[in-house]
């Protein structure tokens, strides 16, 4: 039988959501006959390798957002020798460095938004860009953080940000919003998400009968096979593997084609939740959740 250790929880913003995704990857794979353990894994290092010990086989890495998602806890399980679910190291650190993924993204021709790093300072001088735009953190996930400023804002953007000294603002694209799940080297379907709030925010992706889900997405086909190639060549150029997700806009206000469709980012540990959408893609592919975990344990790597 073999032994799989599961990290949830942690120390970043995303520590409820980490918890419950934690939970439902550990009943699914103890119903699949996996011995599971379960460990609250936050940024003491000491503790976390001790929980380790002895090694299990496989570490599922339930985490979400900064220490989970960003390499720093890949680099453990690296050194550990202990194989890991989703991406590793480099792949997770890109990804997660919002700024640098979007180099990476450019480089490989991939459309994605333009944007900067702006820091509190420039923001005191005046405004980066002309409104609508959007600020976000560079390096926390699940929409933490984000907010769209948009004509008619009367508040200063920077007295209320609590994200660090920068944060990366980006042209607002309009339009609708799409997620795509790749599955190794498998893209499983396009959602759209149709949010009752201004935008697929942190409250709209974890809170009940805010957003509706709506996979197949109703695109046009080129749209729709558009967004499918594309995930799949962002997990590939960032090195991901296992599990990622990828959300776009589709500007559909400027026309019906594929040139419409922008990048935002690639998640390399895409939330597990009864409400996440990988899950929910997977099973329209006809893979249970079941079957989803335990295919990312018998496919973890460890880049030791």
């Amino acid at each position: 039988m073999k032994r799989v250790a599961v990290l949830m929880g942690g120390a970043s913003a995303e520590r409820e959501v980490s918890l419950v995704s934690g939970k439902a990857c550990a009943e699914a794979l103890r119903a699949e006959g996996y011995d599971v353990t379960t460990i609250d894994a936050g940024r003491d290092v000491t503790a976390l390798i001790a929980a380790l010990d002895p090694h299990p086989d496989v570490v599922f890495n339930a985490l979400h957002g900064r220490w989970g998602e960003d390499g720093c806890v890949q680099g453990v399980l690296n050194l550990m020798g202990i194989p890991y679910t989703h991406s590793g190291l480099l792949a997770s650190a890109l990804a997660m460095d919002k700024p640098m993924a979007k180099r990476v993204f450019q480089a490989a021709g991939l459309r994605c938004p333009g944007g900067r790093l702006v820091t509190r300072e420039e923001f005191a001088k005046g405004e980066p860009m002309a409104r609508p735009y959007v600020m976000k953190p560079y390096n926390e996930g699940s929409s933490v953080g984000v907010r769209i400023v948009r004509q008619g804002d009367n508040v200063p953007p920077a007295t209320s940000w609590s994200y660090g000294s920068a944060a990366l603002v980006e042209p607002y694209i309009a339009g609708r919003e799409l997620t795509v799940a790749v599955m190794g080297d498998r893209p499983l379907a396009v959602t759209e998400l149709k949010s009752k709030t201004n935008f697929y925010d942190y409250e709209a992706k974890y809170t009940d009968g805010i957003t509706q889900h709506l996979v197949p997405a109703p695109l046009p086909a080129k749209v729709y096979d558009a967004a499918l190639a594309m995930a799949l060549a962002a997990h590939q150029v960032l090195g991901c593997r296992g599990v990622s997700r990828s959300d776009f806009r589709y500007d559909d206000t400027k026309g019906e084609g594929p040139e419409h469709l922008y990048l935002l980012e690639v998640n390399t540990q895409p939330g597990m939740t009864p409400l996440s959408l990988a899950p929910e893609q997977a099973k329209h592919a006809g893979i249970s959740f079941r079957a989803l975990v335990s295919w990312m344990v018998e496919n973890a790597q460890c880049d030791a």
